[in-house]
């Protein structure tokens, strides 16, 4: 399989729904494409959780995006989710190990994480140590397009040293000057691949479909 990493500057970037969309697209124009969500932590009683968003868009159950015995209903960073649950902690390796379970050759296999790029994710580490372990072909980092990005951006890349990464500003708002500025920032100055669209993150994408 070939993997695509999707990573945020923070919680509530819009992880879930750009992962959802880029996938929705890759299919539309006929790849085979899946989702995993490793762990999620989330609110008892929420209606839609990332994996059911995530297996609406690729046509998979949301137990396969994310395996039952990670379904975390507690909304805190997942490690202490299990913790608050009296659940055995994970590690990363065991979180790699069953993202790469049970998906055929040719496939490529999107791979959201949670919160933030240093956010922890298992018991020995955070969303960059779970990448690391992963090895993406690509991980798009999901970002505001607005007031801060520019910082928080620059401090997430730090912690991706070594991956090729890819800048998606969610919420882009062609008629925003601050937005168009901190895209043509981030191009000029930091020397990055921004998109700001679905279609042309697709388009990016592609080349390293299987």
């Amino acid at each position: 399989m070939t993997l695509l990493a999707v990573a945020g500057t923070g919680t509530d970037v819009g992880k879930t729904f750009v992962a959802a969309a880029v996938l929705r697209t890759l299919r539309s124009r006929g790849h085979a494409v899946a989702a995993r969500k490793p762990v999620q932590s989330f609110a008892s009683g929420d209606p839609a959780t990332d994996a059911d968003v995530l297996g609406l868009a690729t046509g998979a159950q949301p137990t396969t995006v994310c395996p039952p015995h990670r379904w975390l209903p507690v909304p805190i960073a997942p490690p202490m989710a299990a913790e608050a649950l009296g659940l055995a902690p994970f590690t990363v390796a065991d979180l790699a190990a069953e993202v790469r379970a049970g998906e055929p050759v040719g496939t490529l296999v999107l791979v959201e994480t949670a919160g933030g790029v240093r956010s922890p994710i298992a018991a020995d580490g955070d969303c960059v140590a779970l990448i690391d372990a992963l090895a993406p072909a690509l991980v798009v980092l999901v970002a505001e397009a607005g007031l801060g990005t520019i910082n928080l951006v620059r401090l997430s890349l730090d912690a991706l040293r070594g991956h090729r990464v890819v800048v998606y500003l969610n919420r882009f708002d062609d008629h925003s000057d601050l937005h168009d500025r901190n895209a043509r920032w981030l191009r000029t100055y930091e020397g990055l691949e921004v998109v700001t669209d679905i279609e042309a993150l697709a388009t990016l994408v592609e080349p390293i479909v299987p």
